[in-house]
C-alpha cells in the first residue's frame, strides 16, 4: 500500500504537468517532482546545491548553500505533516558538513547583510517546528555547530524590511529548542514590522518601500509562521498578525484570476508560486475568513498554471525565468537555486488529510468587485469577468530603490495577468526598451528614452490615478489613468524645456508568426492566438505604429508586438492623450488568431468610461460617480 505521507515513493516519472493537483496525495507527488531531479546535483559532502553556472551578487558557494536551503521550504512542512522523504538523510549530512569549520564545505563566517542571512531562516522554522527530524539525529557537538552558525544572525545587521523576519525565526527556533537566543533582538525585530505596516492588511517592504508580493510571501507568510509556532507563548502578537492577514486577503484575492495566474509585478518574480504562498499559510495559521475551499482553490490553481508553463529545463529543474527561463528580467541577487524560495507554497503539506483544507472540495474565486481600489499598495485591480483578465493600474511611488529594471517593475501605468510586462534589454530605441504601458520620452532625436521612476505627487480617486513626474529638472509630467478593462485612457499634460519624442505603449502582445493588424488614422489593433492589444490616438499624438520589441523582453511571451503612439514636442506646454485596449485569448500559439481587430477601432473608449475632452478642460466621472474636471492650460 502506498504511504501517501512520503514524498519519495518511486513510481513512474510523470511530467509535472499532467499532475491534477487536487488532493494532498498530488501534493506530495508534485514535491517528489520538484526535487528528485536535484539529487544528482549535490556536492559530495551534501552541503551544496549546484544546478547551474549562472552567476548573482554574491559568491558560487554562498549560491550553492542558497540552492541547499531553499529545498527545505517544501521539505519541513513535509515533515510537520508526519511525512518522509529520502533527502533528509542527505540534508542532515549537508548541515553536518555545511556548519563545521574543518570541512572543506563550511558555509563560512557571515558578514553584515549577507544572503546567508537570508537563508538561515527556514533553518529556524525547521528548529522550532520539527526539532525531532532535525535538531535530534545530530551528536551534541553536531548541535554546537549548527547553533554556533546560525547565531552568527545575532552578530550582524540585517537590511531594515522583510529581511528582520530571518532573525526572528532564527531565534524563535533558538528558544524553542531552550538554547540561548536573542530575545531584546527578537523583540526589537517584531516591533519594527509595525513601522512597515500601512493599514488595511497591507505592509511596504520597508519604510517608504513598495507593497509587492513581498508582503503576501515574505511579511506576511513569516508573520504567520510566528503566529502559530508562538500563540500560546505571544498570543496577544499572534492574534494581531492574524488579524492583518485576515484584512489582507480580502484585497490580495483581486491579484488573482479565475485561471490561477496572478498579477505579475515588482521584483523577484522568479519565486513564481510563491506568490500563492500567503494563502498556505492562512491555512497554516488557522486564520478566519475565507473558507478553506477557497484558499485550497487558491493554491492549487496557482500551481497548475505554474506547472503548464516552460519553467523547467530538460532536466526537471526550476530556471530562472518567469513563465519562460529568463535572466533578462532576473535580479543581481538570482543564482540557479533561487527559484525553489517558490517551495514555500508547499505549507499545506504541514497539515494532515483530516484538515479542512484538504477535506473540503476545492473552491473558485469568491465573487469580487469589477474594481479594487487599493490605496496603500498605490494600484486599482480591475477585473473583466468574460476573460477573467486582471490588470493592476498603478499610481506610482514617491520613493524608487536601486534594483534592477525598477521603473518597469513598479512604475508601469499597468501590469496585466494577461499581457504580463516588459523590461528593457538594452538603452537604445523602443525595440530595446521595450516600453509597454509606459510613457517613454527621449531628448528630440536622440533615441534614448527615459520613463517614469519616481513621483513628485500621486494620488488615486476611485478609477482615476494621478501622477505627476519629472524625467528631466526641465520637464514634468501630470499624467491622469482612468482604469478599466478592455480600454483604460491616459491623459498627459506635458510642460517641456527641450525638444522631445515621446511615445505612449500599449499591452505587449505574445506573437509567433501569425498577426492580423487594422489600423485607421490614429490607431492601431493588433491580433495573435495570444489576444488583442490596440492603442487609439485621442490627443496630441501624431502616428500609430507597431514597435518590436527585442525579444525576451516581456515577462510571459518571449516575442512580442507592442502597439505604440509616438508625437515629436517643441518646448512649451503639450496634451497627450489615448485610449489603450487590451483582451487576453485563452489558448495557445496553436489557436486561431482573434478576428475582428478592425471593429475596435470603431468603439468609442472615452464614452464608455466617460471621458470628456474639452478644448478648456477635461472631464472625468469616476465609476462611482466622482466628477473630476481637469482645466487644459
Amino acid at each position: 500500500m502506498t504511504n501517501v505521507n512520503t514524498a519519495s515513493d518511486k513510481v513512474a516519472p510523470q511530467p509535472i504537468s499532467s499532475n491534477p493537483l487536487q488532493t494532498r496525495e498530488d501534493l506530495l507527488a508534485a514535491l517528489e517532482q520538484l526535487t528528485a531531479p536535484l539529487e544528482p546535483y549535490y556536492s559530495p559532502g551534501r552541503a551544496s546545491l549546484q544546478i547551474g553556472s549562472t552567476g548573482a551578487g554574491y559568491p558560487a558557494a554562498t549560491a550553492g548553500m542558497e540552492g541547499f536551503s531553499r529545498v527545505l521550504w517544501g521539505l519541513v512542512p513535509l515533515l510537520i505533516g508526519g511525512g518522509e522523504s529520502s533527502m533528509w538523510s542527505l540534508v542532515l549530512d549537508g548541515i553536518r558538513h555545511g556548519t563545521d569549520p574543518d570541512h572543506a564545505e563550511y558555509w563560512g563566517e557571515v558578514r553584515d547583510y549577507d544572503q546567508r542571512l537570508v537563508e538561515m531562516a527556514v533553518f529556524g522554522f525547521a528548529l522550532a517546528a520539527v526539532p525531532g527530524q532535525l535538531w535530534a539525529p545530530l551528536a551534541p557537538q553536531e548541535q554546537e555547530r549548527l547553533y554556533n552558525w546560525l547565531n552568527q544572525i545575532n552578530s550582524h545587521p540585517c537590511h531594515d524590511c522583510n529581511w528582520l523576519f530571518f532573525n526572528v525565526l532564527v531565534n524563535t527556533g533558538f528558544r524553542i529548542i531552550g538554547r540561548p537566543y536573542d530575545a531584546e533582538q527578537l523583540e526589537r525585530n517584531l516591533e519594527r514590522m509595525d513601522a512597515f505596516y500601512l493599514g488595511e492588511g497591507w505592509y511596504s517592504d520597508g519604510v517608504g518601500g513598495h507593497s509587492d508580493y513581498y508582503g503576501p510571501f515574505a511579511i506576511h507568510y513569516y508573520s504567520l509562521l510566528y503566529a502559530k509556532l508562538m500563540e500560546q507563548d505571544d498570543p496577544q502578537r499572534a492574534h494581531k498578525f492574524k488579524e492583518r492577514a485576515r484584512l489582507f486577503a480580502a484585497g490580495f484575492l483581486g491579484w488573482f484570476a479565475p485561471d490561477g495566474s496572478a498579477l505579475p509585478y515588482g521584483r523577484s518574480m522568479t519565486y513564481r508560486f510563491a506568490m500563492s504562498a500567503f494563502w498556505s499559510a492562512l491555512a497554516y495559521a488557522g486564520v478566519d475568513g475565507l473558507p478553506a475551499g477557497v484558499l485550497k482553490g487558491l493554491v492549487l490553481r496557482n500551481l497548475r498554471w505554474w506547472f503548464s508553463q516552460p519553467i523547467f529545463d530538460a532536466a526537471g529543474i526550476l530556471t530562472i525565468g518567469y513563465a519562460y527561463p529568463n535572466l533578462v528580467m532576473a535580479e543581481s541577487y538570482n543564482a540557479p537555486g533561487s527559484p525553489y524560495w517558490a517551495l514555500k507554497a508547499f505549507l499545506p503539506l504541514a497539515l494532515g488529510p483530516e484538515h479542512p483544507f484538504w477535506a473540503e472540495e476545492e473552491l473558485p474565486l469568491p465573487e469580487l468587485p469589477a474594481v479594487m481600489v487599493q490605496q496603500p499598495a498605490h494600484l486599482v485591480m480591475v477585473r473583466e469577468p468574460a476573460s477573467g483578465h486582471v490588470a493592476g493600474f498603478n499610481s506610482g511611488h514617491l520613493s524608487s530603490n536601486e534594483h534592477t529594471h525598477t521603473s518597469a517593475k513598479y512604475e508601469k501605468f499597468v501590469y496585466s495577468t494577461g499581457f504580463g510586462f516588459s523590461v528593457p534589454r538594452a538603452e537604445w530605441g523602443l525595440g530595446q526598451g521595450a516600453y509597454d504601458s509606459m510613457l517613454a520620452l527621449s531628448e528630440g532625436g536622440e533615441n534614448l528614452y527615459r520613463v517614469r521612476r519616481r513621483n513628485l505627487e500621486s494620488e488615486i480617486t476611485d478609477n482615476v490615478l494621478r501622477a505627476v513626474w519629472k524625467p528631466w529638472s526641465d520637464v514634468e509630467v501630470r499624467s491622469w489613468i482612468v482604469a478599466g478593462l478592455p480600454w483604460h485612457i491616459r491623459i498627459h499634460r506635458i510642460k517641456t524645456g527641450r525638444a522631445l519624442d515621446a511615445a505612449e505603449g500599449g499591452f505587449a502582445l505574445g506573437q509567433e508568426t501569425e498577426l492580423e493588424q487594422a489600423a485607421d488614422s490614429l490607431g492601431l489593433v493588433a491580433a495573435t492566438p495570444w489576444g488583442v492589444s490596440g492603442i487609439k490616438g485621442l490627443r496630441g499624438y501624431g502616428k500609430a505604429e507597431l514597435v518590436w520589441p527585442n525579444a525576451n523582453t516581456n515577462l510571459l511571451r518571449p516575442r512580442t508586438v507592442l502597439p505604440t503612439l509616438t508625437v515629436p514636442l517643441q518646448p512649451g506646454v503639450h496634451w497627450l492623450a489615448s485610449a489603450v485596449y487590451g483582451d487576453p485569448a485563452a489558448g495557445t500559439a496553436e489557436a486561431q488568431p482573434v478576428g475582428g481587430a478592425g471593429s475596435i477601432l470603431q468603439q468609442s473608449p472615452a464614452a464608455l468610461l466617460q471621458v470628456t475632452l474639452g478644448e478648456e478642460a477635461i472631464t472625468i466621472f469616476t465609476n462611482t460617480g466622482t466628477k473630476i474636471i481637469i482645466p487644459v492650460n
